[in-house]
């Protein structure tokens, strides 16, 4: 197994993409903390991935833009599994309107949620993986956006940039420590999140949501394929399991060639 006795928390991970690695690092050994603002499906989560694959896993309450419910999630998933070996900060939403109709509380929330919680779990989680002596593997959800622009997505394109320098600080920092950091950066994954943006758009845009899908979303792919929950975690697993600091301050996009480097 290639996480075995590791610790997870991941962020977000009651449904979708962090629901799908936290399987997957159960799977390869490792005991998961399921981080969501929805403590209920949480839970579920936890029960239904112990139930599987046999691993301890654990439901915490986070709302990742509040420090003191990110401080106590951490400290509860220290107390009850030990010290934090993996963080994946996955916790994201968006938010569609051209830049001259955003209103500025919808900027602020949605930096809040990716960069300021990035940031506050990054922080607690460094702290536990510094004085735990075991180093430890920070991976964060950047996206495309982190690389590329769309239309209507200020705030997003924004905050993944955003999510790149960060990164980056943290590999330099955590170096002297064996930590190591970095991002992946997938294409569109068919989840709620994307799944809400498909009506959205088409109304903005004034196109069919088939338009949407295969003319703004997929279009640039080389197959006219979703990227997939799967193929996110494999990435994850990839980046949690690799064994030294040559793999730091990178990041890797996952999206069926939509974005190329």
């Amino acid at each position: 197994m290639l996480l075995k006795d590791k610790v997870a928390i991941i962020t977000g991970a009651a449904s979708g993409i962090g629901r799908k690695i936290a399987e997957t690092f159960a799977k390869e050994g490792a005991k998961v903390v399921i981080a969501d603002i929805n403590i209920d499906q949480a839970n579920t989560a936890a029960k239904e991935i112990e139930s599987q694959f046999g691993q301890k896993a654990l439901g915490v309450k986070m709302d990742v833009t509040n420090e003191s419910e990110v401080n106590t999630g951490v400290e509860k998933a220290i107390q009850t599994l030990g010290s934090i070996d993996i963080l994946v900060s996955n916790a994201g939403i968006q938010h569609i309107d051209p830049i001259d109709q955003l209103a500025f509380a919808d900027w602020k929330k949605l930096l809040a949620i990716h960069l300021d919680g990035a940031f506050l779990t990054t922080r607690a989680s460094l702290l536990s993986m510094y004085k735990s002596g075991r180093g430890g593997c920070i991976i964060y959800m950047g996206s495309v956006h982190s690389k590329e622009a769309s239309p209507l997505k200020a705030p997003y394109v924004t905050s993944k940039h955003g999510l790149l320098g960060l990164c980056k600080v943290v590999a330099k920092e955590g170096a002297k420590h064996n930590v190591r950091a970095n991002v992946i950066c997938p294409g569109y994954v068919k989840t709620p999140l994307v799944e809400k943006q498909i009506p959205e758009q088409a109304k903005e845009l004034g196109i069919s949501e088939e338009d949407v899908i295969k003319k703004v979303m997929l279009k640039d792919t080389v197959d006219g394929e979703f990227t997939t929950t799967a193929d996110v975690a494999d990435v994850a697993l990839f980046f949690a399991s690799f064994r030294s600091n040559a793999l730091t301050g990178q990041s890797l996009v996952v999206s069926h060639g939509w974005f190329m480097e």
